[in-house]
């Protein structure tokens, strides 16, 4: 990487209730930080003056929470809430997202999460990354170990047994999350590069 090439700066903004979505945010941060990112875990019901200001500071912010009852967890709303202070000051506006979520179903609603999440993008100016992944799993060629297994377009969608613990993420999750990470931060570079790039031409 040249000195010239921007470093994404990432922070994953993410609620876990029993460890399962603390998986995959560890492979989105791998993700991201493998593309060559800066990245940061911010635990978002335990966040603190400090982290809001790497939230702040971040070029892309991606959100992460399990779906509970068709949506976010309650910890997640209460921190959506709180972004309202950054919404007034318009704090995030053009900033990257995307987001990613768990639940114990293969379906589980978690589609609502994921546009709960792009509202909130929205609500804030940011610039939605989807995920880039064509569905896996759909043939009789393919595999529960494909990509994109569950076949979500709009984030990274994972799906744990509810009778078995975090050590249970499936693999191809993991995998699928982790390219969300790359994603982001290759997509993030892009949109550095070229507002530096309009800096110098104008």
């Amino acid at each position: 990487m040249s000195a010239t090439t921007p470093t994404p700066v990432v922070s994953v903004a993410y609620h876990s209730g029993y460890g399962h979505t603390a998986v995959v945010a560890e492979a989105v941060r791998a993700g991201a930080a493998d593309a060559g990112a800066t990245v940061h875990l911010v635990k978002v019901d335990e966040i603190d003056d400090a982290q809001w200001e790497l939230l702040d500071a971040s070029d892309a912010i991606i959100f992460g929470s399990p779906t509970y009852m068709g949506t976010a967890s309650g910890a997640f709303h209460v921190f959506a809430e709180a972004t309202s202070k950054r919404w007034f000051g318009d704090v995030w506006q053009d900033k990257v997202a995307a987001g990613f979520t768990n639940s114990g179903s293969k379906s589980g609603d978690k589609m609502h999460t994921l546009q709960f999440f792009q509202t909130l993008a929205a609500q804030h100016a940011m610039s939605w990354v989807n995920l880039g992944l064509k569905p896996g799993w759909n043939s009789t060629t393919g595999s529960e170990y494909d990509l994109n297994r569950l076949g979500f377009f709009s984030g990274a969608a994972a799906q744990t047994n509810a009778d078995q613990g975090p050590e249970a993420v499936h693999k191809s999750d993991i995998a699928t999350a982790e390219h969300l990470g790359r994603r982001v931060a290759e997509h993030t570079r892009v949109v550095l590069a070229g507002r530096a790039a309009l800096a110098v031409a104008g």
